[in-house]
């Protein structure tokens, strides 16, 4: 009886490469393909179940967002033996004040600043125009400027007609898109109204979550399941609680240090750079913009205040804060963060600059994760390459 053929799959380097599962593998990969390009010319089809996801999936995210916020309270109420559901009660009531106190203590201010800011921000501008202007024709720079203002005078003649255009163009513009900025505020409030609901089930029944999703897969692959959630709960808890805490103690650092230097719309500058600082590293360039418009129409000696306030909150936030609170949880360059940020931001505008991060740090679990099995699996074949190389070369020499 001639000896059984080893299979294709039971060869030594299909083994070390993943054997029968990387063949199903490549085959399923091939599949995610075809169904892709398949989608790409069919897409229209799928436009209604894609307006309903877009509804559903921004009450998620904020949702989650808010549930790995509150969870930490949750677990402290935990601690000291109140029952889950009063400390999911205790907090929602918590909340309510806290929201309630600031929109009448801080509301008021933030509306009056954010009125004015509106009204004299043109005067800044302009002030800063003819302050530049100034300046171009004392420099030694003024011959050229002179032959570049006959070319700017050329078209401030036609500016005129060109702004009726735009102005005309823009409000055909805004009648075509009423129905969708109207689907945009339905959906908005959708969001606002459910996500507490969303909020109060995740904080019940949240860290049972993964027990459910990992029945569907089979026992064996349970286990590897686990640490995958395990590690992904970790980074976005961490990414999250420790960007708004980060993001907390910049705007009041800020409107601290605004306050103290006397500079106009403390408060609201403090806001801007607190919801800003979100996004990392761009954030608080975003913030600096319009700080340094008003300090430098203010005056010469406001701007160099504001640089002092910035530069001593950026030392604070990058040696003292950002380390204590975030740590290196993410273990991210910072070339990569930003990488990640304009890739994201170019593909998805502003959620994909918020949601790019937690979406990187997902993904590059999930990636970790199977990189380590395949260790696993090179550890486990390598000796009996490295024996069959060994052999090789014994039988050359």
């Amino acid at each position: 009886m001639e000896p059984e053929k080893p299979s294709f799959f039971s060869t030594r380097y299909i083994k070390f490469l993943g054997g029968r599962n990387t063949f199903f593998t490549l085959i399923m990969l091939l599949l995610i393909g075809l169904v892709i390009m398949i989608y790409d010319k069919i897409s229209f089809i799928f436009v209604p179940l894609t307006v309903f996801l877009g509804n559903v999936i921004l009450p998620i995210i904020l949702a989650v967002i808010v549930y790995y916020l509150l969870r930490p309270l949750l677990r402290m109420l935990e601690r000291i033996k109140i029952p889950r559901v009063w400390g999911i009660l205790i907090i929602f009531l918590a909340l309510i004040g806290l929201i309630t106190l600031l929109v009448f203590l801080v509301f008021p201010f933030l509306k009056a600043q954010s009125t004015k800011l509106v009204a004299e921000f043109p005067g800044y501008f302009i002030q800063l125009f003819n302050s530049l202007d100034t300046f171009l024709r004392t420099s030694i720079v003024s011959d050229y400027y002179s032959q570049i203002e006959t070319q700017v005078n050329t078209i401030l003649k036609d500016l005129p007609a060109e702004i009726g255009e735009f102005i005309q163009s823009t409000v055909t513009g805004i009648a075509t898109g009423l129905s969708s900025l109207v689907g945009m505020l339905t959906s908005f409030i959708l969001a606002i109204v459910t996500v507490p609901f969303i909020v109060f089930y995740l904080l019940k029944d949240g860290e049972n979550l993964p027990k459910y999703v990992m029945k569907l897969f089979p026992p064996r692959m349970r286990d590897d399941l686990q640490s995958v959630f395990h590690n992904i709960d970790k980074q976005i808890s961490s990414y999250i609680q420790g960007q708004i805490l980060v993001s907390i103690c910049i705007g009041f650092m800020i409107f601290i240090g605004f306050s103290i230097i006397g500079m106009d719309y403390a408060l609201l500058l403090g806001v801007i750079a607190s919801v800003t600082s979100v996004v990392p590293y761009l954030g608080p360039v975003i913030a600096i913009t319009p700080a340094a418009i008003i300090a430098l129409v203010t005056s010469p000696l406001m701007l160099v205040k504001l640089a002092v306030v910035w530069t001593i909150v950026q030392l604070v936030e990058g040696k003292f804060i950002s380390p204590q609170i975030m740590g290196k949880s993410l273990h991210v360059h910072p070339i990569t963060i930003i990488f990640v940020l304009i890739t994201s931001g170019s593909l998805f505008g502003v959620p994909g600059v918020i949601l790019g991060i937690p979406g990187y740090a997902i993904l590059k679990v999930i990636i970790s994760h199977f990189y380590t099995l395949f260790k696993r699996r090179y550890n486990k074949y390598e000796p009996l390459i490295e024996n069959h190389y060994e052999y090789t070369n014994n039988k050359v020499d």
